[in-house]
């Protein structure tokens, strides 16, 4: 399903006559928040060190009160930890945003830096689904121009742990089964489907699984 115009972010040039933009979208805040810059876990840090300071202070003899107060001062980097976490997640999340046209994805990243990947659809060899449970995921995309992909520059819109075959990756998308569902399309639409057979699975919570069952070389 397209979106009007007036939907769109602006890209980085024109597109070419005859294409049109069918998807425009970025990851959630909840999704770089948890998942990429794992607030979560952080938060659990401090408050698992938290209480470790008071017990430990109050088992060397200081009162209660003591022990709380003493360990209450981890408040504060903690407080300003998870405070840079959110000004970070919120800069990344403003500077994102991808791009699904009938003829390429367009990863849109870059805070201090502004940079775009343009991947045609005819360079996409596999890509993977993973669904969780508020209907937000990834999509990674095995691409066959590996060398131009950087990790350093794409991160966090790259697969995790992928260094030496780097993935772009459209991270925390909501709605990604829709998502992929356009994608599938849009690839089936481009290549010859004797190339590449995309084919979006179903999945209940936080489960992987292919969009496409075919690594067979694409060509453009």
């Amino acid at each position: 399903m397209t979106q009007s115009p007036s939907q769109f972010r602006e890209l980085p040039s024109p597109l070419p006559e005859g294409e049109r933009v069918l998807w425009q979208g970025k990851p959630t805040f909840k999704g770089l928040a948890l998942r990429t810059f794992h607030m979560r876990a952080v938060a659990i840090y401090f408050a698992l060190l938290i209480v470790w300071k008071a017990w430990s202070n109050w088992s060397h003899g200081q009162s209660l009160g003591e022990a709380s107060a003493s360990a209450a001062t981890l408040l504060i980097p903690a407080i300003g930890g998870l405070a840079l976490l959110t000004l970070l997640t919120y800069l990344f999340r403003r500077a994102s945003c991808y791009t699904i046209t009938s003829k390429r994805v367009l990863i849109q990243t870059g805070v201090a830096l502004p940079i775009t990947l343009n991947i045609p659809l005819g360079k996409i060899v596999n890509a993977d689904l993973t669904e969780r449970n508020d209907g937000s995921g990834d999509i990674p995309l095995r691409i066959i121009d590996t060398k131009r992909t950087s990790y350093v520059l794409l991160w966090p819109h790259i697969r995790p742990w992928r260094l030496r075959e780097p993935e772009p990756m459209l991270t925390s998308v909501p709605d990604v089964a829709k998502v992929a569902a356009t994608l599938t399309e849009a690839v089936k639409a481009q290549l010859d489907p004797a190339a590449v057979s995309l084919v979006q699975t179903a999945t209940s919570g936080p489960t992987q699984g292919p969009l496409s069952n075919s690594t067979a070389p694409a060509v453009a």
